[in-house]
């Protein structure tokens, strides 16, 4: 297959270097915005650096077979659009917009024109999410009663990015709303949300905060909580607690999990923590691009379609109001369901 990719920031790169070594892949074209980054991207994985027009004229290089957009946020719903009326699949980071009006729109012109479209919510590809998912559909841990839910930055990002980011919840927590649902199977029917801009003076210049919580009641009665941070100095941490009448299961518990134990007896603080998401989630970025292609070749039902993601984000929608209004919001009062 020939493949595209738009966008060779950090992300894109990785991406770029996934695909470049994917034994589907023949050869893969990069762009970007910035051409002499596309350029160096293109050296360090061997790719063709061409000019973002020609993704969906084929000048040079011929149309690619799919599309893996990694741009800057602003450009993705755009792109899906150029991609849909191209005809051409497309893998997409998350968000496809930072608001519903943008996000129902990109979506509109994906099913107009009966195409492909991918979300990168890579958790789903991750095999402790998968187990957790398996127990829970098998009714292993009883009646579910308590999900947990953390993320947590070991720093913050650079303070341009904030403004572009579209906040704590639809930037980060979006990934866990995504994942609870993907997890339990249920929908989120009401949401209670808070956040604190304690912390360095460009969460509040941004008008966001750098921690957040969130309770979050599911349509069967369980509850789940979810937590961030962008100043978790100890490492990248990404845990899922589910608790059941029968058992309890935890996701992302293991040696490298930034967390220390105040017992006596316990082994102390990880000598390794996890550094980042690249390096935590590096298998399930590789299998999410893996099933991608697989659903381009048309081996592969959508594990993650456009409307998954705008499920999770409904789910920041009603957080952000609920933290500015300081009060429950009801899954209803958001538009989009």
């Amino acid at each position: 297959m020939r493949i595209g990719l738009i966008g060779t920031g950090r992300i894109g790169t990785f991406h770029a270097e996934v695909l470049s070594r994917h034994p589907g892949v023949d050869s893969l074209l990069v762009a970007d915005a910035d051409p002499e980054r596309a350029a160096v991207a293109a050296t360090r994985t061997g790719a063709s650096a061409v000019p973002v027009d020609a993704m969906f004229t084929g000048e040079g290089h011929g149309l690619p077979d799919a599309l893996v957009i990694c741009s800057a946020t602003a450009a993705h719903a755009p792109l899906i659009a150029r991609a849909a009326r191209a005809g051409l699949p497309a893998f997409c980071e998350k968000p496809i917009a930072l608001d519903l009006p943008g996000t129902l729109g990109a979506l509109a012109e994906v099913e107009a024109a009966g195409s492909i479209l991918q979300l990168g919510f890579m958790r789903r590809f991750d095999a402790g999410y998968a187990e957790a998912r398996a127990a829970v559909r098998e009714g292993r841990l009883g009646r579910l009663h308590t999900v947990r839910a953390v993320t947590s930055d070991p720093a913050p990002p650079p303070a341009d990015y904030l403004p572009l980011s579209g906040g704590l919840y639809r930037d980060c927590l979006v990934h866990d709303f995504d994942i609870l649902r993907w997890v339990t199977g249920r929908e989120v029917s009401e949401v209670y949300a808070t956040g604190s801009d304690a912390g360095p003076a460009m969460f509040r210049e941004a008008g966001d905060v750098d921690t957040a919580a969130a309770l979050l009641t599911l349509d069967d009665g369980t509850l789940a909580t979810a937590t961030a941070t962008r100043c978790n100095g100890a490492g990248y941490d990404v845990r899922m607690e589910l608790a059941g009448e029968l058992d309890q299961l935890a996701v992302g518990l293991d040696d490298r999990t930034p967390l220390t134990s105040a017992e006596p007896e316990s082994p102390g603080a990880p000598p390794k923590p996890w550094p980042g998401f690249l390096e935590r989630f590096a298998p399930a970025y590789e299998a999410e691009l893996d099933a991608f292609l697989r659903v381009a070749r048309g081996e592969l039902a959508n594990p993650c379609d456009g409307r998954e993601a705008l499920h999770a984000l409904r789910i920041a929608e009603a957080c952000e109001i609920s933290r500015r209004e300081r009060r429950p919001v009801a899954m209803q009062e958001i538009p989009g369901g």
